[in-house]
């Protein structure tokens, strides 16, 4: 993780494109590692080959592993007029793991912590009906494959243009889609007609309640005013009390090394969201785990209930969801607190309840 930051670093203070792409790039591959670097480290002292992390990258990897920093890195910083915007930018990157610290969790005795084998679903991914990768039919069989029982394609909603965000109008036809795959699969797999509704600066959604009520499960999130310092609790208290909101989705809104999201009174928050019956999400994306283990103690007091998915875009970052089980393991979360652990009748049951509250 510490090599991860060091290359983002790198790639801030770089003016050319292609190095910024080089280092950032790096830097996913370090991340994506699934051993610690130094296990890495070949008798003769040379790195093993990593795709992706080229000779540069590479000398500030064998720096950390040597002397836990990057002699590099720092001289580098100091002469880009820059080093002020990367001082903050480290301040965001606590409780973030790698790939390799989320794989040595998933391994530790943790008795009656939900475990990667409890979860039958995941309940966050996107296709290319917004801005995924792949179509619902090859998420629907990657995530079978992984041993899931059913699914939720949470493509966005139309107001988050940046997304390419569905119109009512294109998810009535993907509606259409889901039915004609569901019945293609029968019994051993279900898709839910599920979205990611945009949180507005005021709390209210950017779909109509007539929208809402066609869908199985409704993912509301913020994507909007992350970086602002003003307290937003008014706002989050008025999503979770929408009626036919399902799940609060990456709630804080924090990326790695790029903003601290939302600033909230979270013991507000969750003590609504246990009251409403809204469960509140751990997103394994690797640069948002959103919430992180500590605020999802937190919500597991107040009484809530957790759902831990991927934010996949690609069938491949299906394996995301594993990072999202390393945070609820660190909290102590029993399966039974997690609606994706649920069968798929029992969860869709509950959500019918938010629909009528």
């Amino acid at each position: 993780m510490i090599v991860a930051a060091l290359l983002r670093d790198m790639a801030a203070i770089r003016a050319s494109r292609q190095r910024q792409w080089g280092y950032n790039g790096a830097a996913d591959a370090v991340l994506a590692l699934d051993r610690p670097l130094d296990a890495l480290v070949q008798g003769d002292g040379t790195l093993e080959r990593v795709p992706g992390v080229g000779p540069s990258s590479t000398r500030i990897a064998f720096e950390v592993i040597r002397t836990g920093e990057s002699a590099t890195v720092e001289q580098a910083v100091a002469e880009s007029g820059r080093a002020e915007e990367i001082r903050r930018k480290r301040t965001l990157r606590t409780l973030f793991f790698s790939r390799a610290r989320v794989l040595e969790i998933l391994r530790d005795e943790r008795p009656g912590a939900v475990r990667a084998t409890d979860l039958l679903g995941d309940l966050q991914m996107h296709s290319t009906w917004s801005d995924g990768g792949a179509s619902i039919a090859e998420l629907a069989k990657a995530c079978e494959a992984r041993g899931y029982r059913y699914c939720g394609v949470t493509d966005h909603s139309y107001g988050l243009r940046i997304a390419r965000g569905m119109s009512a109008d294109a998810m009535r036809i993907q509606h259409q889609e889901i039915a004609a795959l569901n019945k293609h699969l029968g019994e051993r797999f279900r898709v839910f007609r599920s979205i990611e509704v945009n949180i507005q600066p005021d709390g209210t959604l950017d779909m109509a309640r007539s929208d809402l009520e066609l869908l199985d499960l409704v993912v509301a999130a913020p994507h909007s005013n992350l970086r602002t310092t003003e307290d937003q609790t008014s706002r989050l208290l008025a999503v979770v009390a929408t009626p036919g909101v399902h799940v609060l989705a990456h709630p804080t809104g924090r990326k790695f090394g790029e903003r601290a999201g939302i600033v909230a009174r979270w013991d507000e928050v969750f003590k609504a969201a246990a009251a409403l019956g809204v469960a509140i999400e751990i997103d394994g994306d690797p640069w948002r785990q959103d919430v992180n283990f500590v605020l999802a103690q937190e919500a597991v007091r107040a009484g809530c209930l957790i759902a831990l998915d991927s934010d996949a875009h690609s069938p491949r970052e299906l394996v995301y969801a594993e990072t999202a089980v390393a945070h609820a393991r660190l909290a102590g979360i029993p399966a039974s607190k997690i609606i994706n652990c649920w069968s798929a009748d029992r969860l869709l049951e509950w959500a019918a309840l938010a629909r009528r509250r």
